[in-house]
This record gives structure tokens, C-alpha cells and sequence, in this order.
């Protein structure tokens, strides 16, 4: 037994460094110019603390000469616009607008995104960004030539996650790992199936028409995932997805604490799953794989743990990661996913996010 489930360690941790080398796309390094109108578009809603960095980095963006920055203030109670306003000074390719009274049967999030949209339709190219995200200089252009380049019509590059506090570094650096690892990338970019893709909010690129035919927004508006759901409208409408890595010109802090990162995880693990059953079984098969071999003595228990560790090293350098000594607690990391998808069934529905029940 322990022989299959090593050489099933190995299987995938070989998959991750043929994603990682091979088929992660990566946007250019040498600076670009591109010609399409693109609009910006940034959510907010009590971010007064996050979105001044966020801002200034967007209002620093290089190659894009038809440029323009839309920010919906969602309810903000603590200033936000405030901040907005002062951050803009008057430049006149930011609009800062409220936002409207969320209506039944929509989530605050993509209720925002498509009031968004709505509001930047002469825009050629959608780029959806979370205040917690800080881009280079050149991330907007690098993105939009990406997308041109591979020839997609939506491209979700990843970017850096800054992790701080000890659950943070265990838990966080999954979301790479998880996909480097068993997602086929090049092959979600060809098949047309919807449940063959992945895509992150917190940085996202969609051309106009492939999130017009996707029917936006609109068509998740209950959807927690809103960002995956919208992966697999635009799939479904016959457009093509892609994910690259963004950790050279996107960087993001989602949680400052544990508490934080434990509701964050906990609003939203329950939807990426399709039933409790389902989440189940990939949570016996992760502790299988990566928890079970430690209890035998000997080869096993060492070959599985390094496999896994070395999984983990390769996900972290391809993606901008820490990878020493993070990854040694891989183990520790499995458990506190395990932790976090009982723990998101158990608070669903009854959990609060900005103070709106989710």
C-alpha cells in the first residue's frame, strides 16, 4: 500500500514542476505598450486602511495610454472615499462612485463588479482588482499582453501572497500548490469544459466581449467563488481561460491575522467544493497522500515526506513564495486545511463578511 501512495506522491509533485517549468505562462519582462482602452475596476468596501497603496500603484501604471480607473465605494463606513479622494488628487482618469443598495438575490461583491462594468463600457479590456493588491509598474500592460498573446478571454495571473503570522505561512501557500499540482494547465487552457477551470479575484483580465457573452457578473451574482464562477461562465460560452503567474508584478495581502485568514477561509472553502461528501473525499485523499505514509516506519514515511516537501519547494519558487523552512511543515498545512473546510461547513450561513451574512 505505502509503495502506491509514494509513487502517487511522486506522480503529482513531478506534475507540479512540469506545470511550474513548462506551462505557468508568465507575463513579459520587457516593458510594453499596449493600445487597447482598459479600465481598471477596484471594490471597496471598508478598505481605508488597504486601498492607499492599491491606488498609488495604480495611478503609477506605465504602457497603457487609454487608461482608466472606476472605484466603487460599496458602504463604506470608515472613509474609504475619503481616502480615494485624496489618494486621485484630481487626476482625471480616476471615477469614484457609490455604489447602489445590493438587491435581492445578489452577493455584495459581484453586485459590485458588475455595477463596475457597467460603468466602464467603453472599455476594451476589464481588469478587476482587490484593494489588497499592490501592482508594478508595469503589471496592467504585462497582463493585457499576456492575454492578447495567449489568445484567451479571460487571464487570472496570481499574484505574490504576502503571508505573515505562523497560520498564514502554513495555510496560504496552498492555493498555488493546490493548483500547480492538480491542475493540468495547459490542457484547462484547451478543454472546453467549465469545470475544468480556475481563476483568483483578486487580479483579473477579461476582454470586453468575453465577459459580455459570459453574461458578467450578472451570471454569478450568488456565487461566493465569484472569480471561478466567472472562469467557468466565460468556458461556457465558448472562451478560453488561462492562469499565469503574477508574483513579478502583483503582489497582495489578503489576511493581517489568524483570525482573519480563519473567517476569510471559512466564508468561501464550503463553495469550492460541491457537497460536504465531496469535500470529504478530498480531504481524506490529501491526508492519505501526505499525512498517512509518516505513520509507517522506514522508506515510506521518508520518501513521502520529502516527495511532499520537494512538491511544495517547486509550487513556492515558481510563484514568488517562501520556500524554506515553510514547506517542512507541509503535514502541519494539510491539517489546517482539514481544520478549515470542517470548520466552513460548520459556520455556513451563519457567518458574517464586512457585515453582510454570507
Amino acid at each position: 500500500m505505502w509503495t502506491v501512495v509514494v509513487l502517487a506522491v511522486a506522480a503529482l509533485t513531478a506534475h507540479t514542476a512540469v506545470n511550474a517549468r513548462y506551462w505557468l505562462r508568465r507575463p513579459p519582462r520587457r516593458p510594453t505598450t499596449v493600445r487597447p482602452a482598459v479600465a481598471v475596476l477596484l471594490p471597496v468596501r471598508d478598505e481605508a486602511e488597504r486601498v492607499a497603496p492599491c491606488l498609488r500603484a495604480l495611478l503609477a501604471q506605465e504602457g497603457v495610454p487609454r487608461l482608466s480607473i472606476v472605484v466603487l465605494d460599496d458602504g463604506s463606513t470608515d472613509g474609504t472615499g475619503e481616502v480615494v479622494r485624496r489618494v486621485a488628487d484630481g487626476d482625471s482618469r480616476v471615477c469614484l462612485v457609490r455604489g447602489a443598495a445590493l438587491p435581492p438575490g445578489w452577493l455584495g461583491k459581484p453586485y459590485a463588479c458588475h455595477q463596475l462594468a457597467s460603468l466602464a463600457s467603453a472599455a476594451d479590456v476589464l481588469v478587476f482588482v482587490d484593494a489588497d493588491v499592490v501592482l508594478a509598474p508595469d503589471a496592467v500592460a504585462a497582463a493585457v499582453a499576456l492575454l492578447d498573446a495567449a489568445r484567451v478571454d479571460l487571464l487570472s495571473p496570481y499574484p505574490r501572497i504576502v503571508a505573515t503570522g505562523l497560520g498564514g505561512r502554513l495555510v496560504q501557500p496552498l492555493l498555488q500548490w493546490s493548483w500547480l499540482t492538480f491542475l493540468p494547465l495547459r490542457a484547462m487552457e484547451r478543454s472546453p469544459r467549465p469545470s475544468l477551470a480556475a481563476a483568483g479575484g483578486q487580479f483579473l483580465v477579461v476582454t470586453r466581449e468575453g465577459y459580455r457573452r459570459a453574461g458578467g457578473h450578472a451570471a454569478v451574482r450568488d456565487r461566493v467563488l465569484e472569480d471561478i464562477e466567472l472562469a467557468r461562465a466565460v468556458k461556457r460560452t465558448g472562451g478560453r481561460v488561462a492562469l499565469a503567474d503574477g508574483s513579478r508584478i502583483a503582489e497582495c495581502r489578503m489576511y493581517g491575522s489568524w483570525r482573519e485568514l480563519r473567517d476569510g477561509y471559512a466564508k468561501s472553502l464550503w463553495a469550492a467544493f460541491g457537497s460536504p461528501a465531496g469535500a470529504a473525499a478530498v480531504v481524506l485523499l490529501l491526508f492519505l497522500l501526505y499525512l498517512a505514509p509518516l505513520t509507517s516506519l522506514g522508506l515510506p514515511a521518508l520518501a513521502g515526506y520529502g516527495l511532499g516537501v520537494a512538491g511544495r519547494v517547486v509550487a513556492a519558487r515558481a510563484t514568488g513564495g517562501r520556500a524554506w523552512p515553510d514547506a517542512l511543515a507541509h503535514p502541519v498545512s494539510i491539517v489546517l486545511f482539514g481544520y478549515l473546510v470542517a470548520r466552513s461547513y460548520a459556520t455556513r450561513g451563519r457567518l458574517f463578511w464586512k457585515g453582510r451574512r454570507i
